[in-house]
């Protein structure tokens, strides 16, 4: 068997294990592997290879796996439309519960209703809106 096909199915091997683990290091041990099966197909040495291998592996762990992380590390997209109201404050309009009322959240009247347990709540308190369910702020105090 060529030594080229050695490395291919070495780098497959390592790339299905990156995408099992997700750690972030197989995947570039794998591009290094398939950097000396590219050298090894123009027929040059073990030694070359494993040379290539190495140097290939180091700069590839030290290039691609801090902007792997890094873009891991990146907070969520803003959230936008109700999604962005979840979380937020509202004022009781009308005295709600756990079958209706009305709040005002972020400067428009809304339909609600109380998280079931959460009890009642009457106008001028200050709930937090725990969900949006079609039309209705669902709101606990």
């Amino acid at each position: 068997m060529p030594d080229w096909l050695i490395w291919l199915i070495g780098s497959g091997i390592l790339a299905v294990g990156e995408i099992s683990t997700l750690a972030f290091i197989l995947g570039p041990i794998a591009l290094a592997a398939l950097a000396a099966a590219g050298v090894a197909a123009l027929g040059v040495g073990l030694v070359v290879q494993l040379a290539v291998f190495i140097v290939a592996s180091v700069a590839s762990v030290a290039i691609v796996r801090p902007i792997a992380t890094r873009h891991l590390r990146t907070p969520p997209k803003i959230r936008t439309g109700i999604a962005a109201l979840v979380g937020e404050q509202a004022v009781v309009v009308e005295r709600v519960d756990q079958h209706g009322g009305q709040v005002k959240l972020a400067g428009e009247v809304w339909s609600a209703r109380a998280l079931e347990g959460a009890g009642t709540f009457d106008p001028g308190a200050h709930v937090q809106v725990v969900e949006i369910s079609g039309a209705t702020a669902i709101v606990m105090g």
